[in-house]
């Protein structure tokens, strides 16, 4: 193991000399600087969302890692795959926290994936990885999801963005002759209305653990093997959108 993790440094040294994955930011957490509590990372889906993200973002305290599609489910594994992997190898660099999360470099992680089915399971994969490898990521409330709107009702003269069904509908209502677009990914909003949404009014949820909650437990039930149990949850809260 300490063999691997030698070698995982010296790539992880090597590549980030030439990351292209990584977009940092000025000011880190792990800094004395006054405004560290704002120094965030967002953790993308492809280069599509990650480009948005990169052009609207404050390049002082909001950094982007970009991942390279879906990562692996990391559930079951030993901590060996995180160096043999390069992604989460990479993020684990970039958020400095082989050693611990005493010095993680930004306040905020947060996973920034499209409000579809892949980006949502890219969020559990996510997810799996700090509960499996990294608990007080989320103990200590650095994890959050990033919400963004879904639909964008608008005139001339007006412009609402919505992020549930029933806002959209609202808006419909109010504002007259409009058209509505559906975003169907991060990608699909341009970089100057992205400024709305990671700037001050920024809405992020954030991923907790109670106190009661089994984490080995919580893994094994949805990212572990399927079970017939799983199987009847689904079937049992299955819901068909209409497009």
């Amino acid at each position: 193991m300490s063999g691997v993790q030698k070698l995982a440094r010296e790539k992880a040294k090597k590549v980030s000399l030439h990351n292209e994955k990584l977009r940092d930011c000025r000011i880190h957490y792990n800094s004395n600087n006054p405004r560290r509590d704002e120094s965030t990372i967002f953790i993308t889906e492809g280069d599509s969302a990650s480009g948005s993200i990169t052009k609207s973002r404050d390049v002082t305290t909001q950094a982007v890692f970009s991942l390279r599609g879906k990562p692996l489910n990391s559930y079951g594994k030993t901590k060996k795959v995180v160096y043999e992997n390069d992604e989460f190898n990479l993020l684990q660099a970039a958020l400095n926290i082989e050693e611990g999360i005493d010095n993680i470099r930004y306040r905020n992680v947060v996973i920034a994936t499209d409000a579809d089915v892949d980006g949502m399971h890219i969020r559990l994969l996510l997810i799996t990885f700090f509960l499996q490898f990294f608990p007080d990521i989320i103990k200590q409330g650095h994890l959050f999801i990033l919400e963004t709107p879904l639909f964008r009702v608008r005139n001339k003269q007006e412009t609402k963005y919505c992020y549930t069904e029933s806002e959209r509908d609202e808006a419909q209502k109010k504002i007259k002759n409009s058209e509505t677009t559906r975003f169907k990914g991060l990608g699909e909003i341009n970089w100057q209305e992205f400024k709305n949404f990671i700037g001050p009014d920024m809405k992020l949820s954030p991923v907790t653990l109670s106190k009661d909650d089994n984490i080995k437990a919580l893994l094994d039930y949805f990212m572990g093997n399927n079970t017939q149990e799983r199987q009847n949850f689904i079937i049992e809260n299955l819901r068909m959108e209409e497009d």
